[in-house]
């Protein structure tokens, strides 16, 4: 059996939350040593229909 292990790295998972309807619309990958800072990106959000600002929030 494959171990479910989650590798620990500078590299982790984060998702990309809406500031405007609050959904999470996109998930991408980061450095933590690179950017310790919360990304913000201004990204196209389908439910708005318009770019907007995206935050950094955690995968569940």
């Amino acid at each position: 059996m494959a171990s479910a292990a989650k590798k620990k790295g500078p590299v982790e998972k984060i998702a990309l939350q809406c500031t405007e309807c609050k959904r999470k619309n996109y998930t991408t990958e980061k450095n933590r040593r690179n950017n310790p800072d919360k990304m913000e990106l201004s990204k196209y959000c389908p439910f708005d229909h318009k770019h907007t600002l995206h935050r950094e929030t955690k995968i569940k």
